[in-house]
């Protein structure tokens, strides 16, 4: 039997290559060890603190809270947009809640129609995991109470206590101020479209945008910045309560001074009623706007709330526009307001202010013109106190469009204002240039057109706001104002209506066309209703009856009478006092018939408590009396006038453009 041979030599290397390796894998593990004692040692140590905060941060979160919102206020610091705390209901999706059931069974405490949890439970669903979303707000104690005693019941449900905007005045300002509503899909598009970064706070669902007038236009400035209040969370990022520090603050938003008057504004609103229409008063001195009321109106409160389908449906069919802004945003012929320009024009341009012209009722030109008064022999000035169409019809043929139109923008007649708000119409002050680009195929300005052109019809269409500027730069007669609206924001004064240039036009012919609006009033068309009781005070104006309709075609109807849609437009543009201007206001009456009748007792009211407010004023009025009473045959039963006066002979004629 062989014996196996054992080679020292073998031996003797694998135990080398063994000892090798050991010592090498030795070497690696000291080295992992090292690293690894290294790095515990440098977190332990060194990064104590920021794992520290880390560890805190995964235990407490932030939640974003807005800004108070930044109050509107008018000229004497009274509040016209405000915030008050608001008790609201949010439902937020999350893991184990079923958004439908929970809807149910919170309808036992808020009213929730089916209707409107179907679209809260689309809301739901659309939104963010673990984003609340808006369900019930104005809750009474009793409902969030009942809530909030059932929490640990409800999950994902929340009941807390926030702002909701609020206009203590309704409707007077709706048309200015605007509203603010939740933010939609449209706003985030419009905002993306814009190139702004969508500010996370526009996804909290108590978050409000502005909608309309200011607060739409300074919208940025009255939201602030918004802050976080602490909160601490469970693992799966659930808050399980309010941290007792650690909140970031927020800033509220700038306060907004506009120039409006609460009083006047109040004031045009109770004098208007149901009437559609609008007054707009500015201050000759400065351009501040002191009033711009658009009528009727409508809640701006009940928009925060949110309208239902059927309401919103009722502003929107209803034929008096309450949705419609008619001091900026609506258009009418100014009717025998615009007698001031075409005079203006002409004076301007070398016209005899003693020309005569014989007002016999009917002037023939082409085809019969008419008036609505025999007026006989007319120069210019009386032509603008009794408001005689016939003399007005030759005096535009003898300057023609051009100037007419030239003079016109002159005093912001066709002119879009940066007054801050959006919405206004440029309106139309028309010139054969006009003509060619609207009408290519029948390019030519016919004489038959100017007629119209001459009393204010035709293809002329102006707002209310235009119509004030034109008025306080009469009564200015130096400077060439511009409205203001916005007086500061945040307190940094904004610019002067003021200072924007002189007004370049001859004072003489000024004081002239001043002269004739004066007689307008005293031995005028408004003569019977132009008295504001306050002694030496007295108002300067011009009455308009503006066509909505072509008579001939048989829709139109003359005066106040007939189907309120096919009336015409009452005008009254007046300045006071009219021996030292202070205070301008433009009056339209949409469809009241006459401005002698409709329109100028309305401007009375407005104009008498502008200037009851004025000190200086005051110190002229010893014993302010009571408001003169007007014609038995003008008075109804709320005291304003709805019936037409022979007293005003500013009627379209039949036939001419509308």
């Amino acid at each position: 039997m062989s014996q196996p041979h054992i080679f020292f030599e073998e031996v003797n290397e694998r135990q080398g290559v063994f000892h090798r390796r050991a010592v090498l894998f030795g070497g690696v593990a000291g080295l992992g060890l090292a690293a690894l004692g290294g790095r515990l040692a440098f977190l332990q140590l060194l990064e104590s603190q920021r794992y520290e905060k880390l560890a805190t941060s995964n235990q407490f979160n932030f939640k974003l809270a807005p800004a108070p919102r930044g109050i509107i206020v008018d000229r004497n610091g009274a509040v016209l947009a405000a915030n008050r705390p608001n008790f609201r209901l949010m439902v937020a999706r999350d893991k184990g809640v079923d958004p439908e059931a929970t809807l149910k069974i919170l309808a036992g405490f808020v009213p929730l129609d089916d209707i409107r949890q179907r679209r809260l439970l689309k809301d739901i669903k659309n939104a963010p995991k673990r984003s609340p979303v808006q369900v019930a707000e104005d809750m009474s104690w009793e409902q969030f109470s009942a809530i909030n005693v059932r929490a640990p019941e409800l999950p994902g449900v929340t009941a807390d206590m926030g702002e909701v905007r609020v206009y203590p005045q309704g409707g007077a300002f709706a048309h200015v101020i605007g509203y603010v509503a939740k933010v939609n899909k449209e706003d985030v598009l419009a905002a993306q479209a814009a190139g702004a970064t969508i500010d996370p706070i526009m996804l909290h669902p108590s978050f409000r945008i502005g909608k309309q007038g200011v607060e739409k236009a300074f919208d940025l400035d009255l939201r602030g910045k918004a802050g976080a209040h602490k909160v601490e969370v469970d693992a799966n990022g659930r808050e399980v309560r309010e941290a007792n520090d650690g909140d970031i603050p927020s800033v509220p938003g700038k306060v907004i001074e506009l120039t409006l008057d609460l009083d006047v504004q109040l004031r045009a609103e109770e004098v208007f009623g149901a009437e559609s229409g609008a007054a707009v008063v500015m201050d000759c001195r400065t351009g501040d706007i002191l009033c711009l009321y658009s009528g009727p109106s409508f809640d701006a409160n009940r928009f925060v709330r949110g309208l239902t389908g059927a309401e919103y449906r009722a502003l929107a069919q209803y034929d008096h526009k309450p949705l419609f802004n008619k001091a900026l945003t609506a258009t009418y012929p100014p009717g025998s307001t615009f007698k001031t320009m075409v005079a203006m024009a002409a004076l301007e341009h070398g016209y005899d202010p003693a020309t005569v012209h014989v007002c016999s009722g009917r002037w023939s030109f082409g085809r019969i013109w008419k008036c609505d008064q025999v007026h006989g022999a007319q120069d210019l000035k009386s032509a603008i106190a009794t408001s005689c169409d016939i003399y007005f019809y030759q005096c535009a043929l003898a300057i023609g469009p051009d100037k007419i139109a030239e003079t016109a923008r002159k005093f912001g007649l066709g002119e879009i204002f940066d007054i801050g708000i959006p919405g206004q119409k440029k309106g139309l002050v028309p010139d054969t240039a006009y003509k060619k680009r609207r009408f290519p195929k029948d390019p030519k300005w016919h004489p038959g057109e100017t007629p119209s052109m001459g009393i204010g019809q035709g293809y002329t269409n102006l707002n209310p706001l235009q119509l004030c500027v034109m008025t306080a730069r009469i009564a200015n007669g130096r400077k060439a104002l511009h409205p203001r609206l916005i007086r500061s924001v945040g307190g940094v004064e904004q610019k002067s209506g003021a200072a924007w240039g002189e007004l370049a036009v001859a004072k003489e012919n000024l004081a002239f066309v001043r002269e004739a609006m004066k007689a307008v009033t005293t031995v005028g068309t408004a003569a019977r209703v132009a008295d504001l009781g306050l002694g030496p005070i007295k108002m300067a104006g011009k009455t308009g009856t503006a066509q909505a309709y072509s008579y001939g075609s048989g829709r139109g109807v003359h005066g106040s009478a007939g189907a309120w849609v096919l009336r015409d437009h009452a005008w009254f543009v007046a300045y006071a006092p009219y021996d030292d201007p202070r205070y301008a206001i433009s009056v339209l009456v949409e469809h009241g018939g006459f401005g002698a009748s409709a329109a100028a007792p309305r401007a009375r009211e407005i104009m008498r408590t502008v200037l009851l407010k004025d000190p200086e004023v005051l110190k002229r009025v010893e014993n302010p009396v009571p408001l003169p009473d007007l014609p038995p045959e003008l008075q109804t039963e709320d005291g304003l006038p709805d019936a037409p006066t022979p007293l005003t002979p500013t009627a379209a004629p039949p036939g001419r453009p509308a």
